[in-house]
């Protein structure tokens, strides 16, 4: 059976929003760690901080920059079950695509940075 175009539409419309409803804002769900230090209708810069061996819950970020204050080792689970661990010196700097996943800091010191999340228009 054929659907038609506009009930396809809908249906992929509903997709995208759930998808992304199940991705949620991390300073709404782990102000814990999530600090918004600045925002305008271009950007959000959030402060960042884990205290050793802590984590975080699945949430999203949009593209963004960070600027690591810390060194640091973190593991990263991914909304489709895998993980990966990165790594960073104080003053790194690096473009961070969009992204879903849980971080969880594997050292036994703190990690710190700031993020500056780019709004789209």
């Amino acid at each position: 059976m054929k659907m038609p175009v506009t009930l396809s539409v809908v249906f992929a419309l509903m997709v995208c929003v759930a998808e992304r409803a199940s991705a949620q804002d991390p300073v709404k769900v782990d102000a814990t760690h999530y600090k918004v230090e600045f925002e305008n209708d271009q950007v959000r810069m959030l402060r960042i901080h884990y205290g050793p061996h802590e984590k975080s819950i699945m949430h999203v970020h949009p593209n963004a920059v960070a600027v690591f204050l810390t060194a640091n080792r973190s593991k990263f689970a991914l909304p489709d079950g895998k993980s990966e661990e990165r790594s960073w010196k104080v003053g790194d700097a690096t473009w961070t695509p969009e992204e879903t996943h849980l971080p969880e800091n594997l050292t036994d010191k703190p990690l710190d940075l700031v993020l500056v999340e780019l709004k789209q228009k």
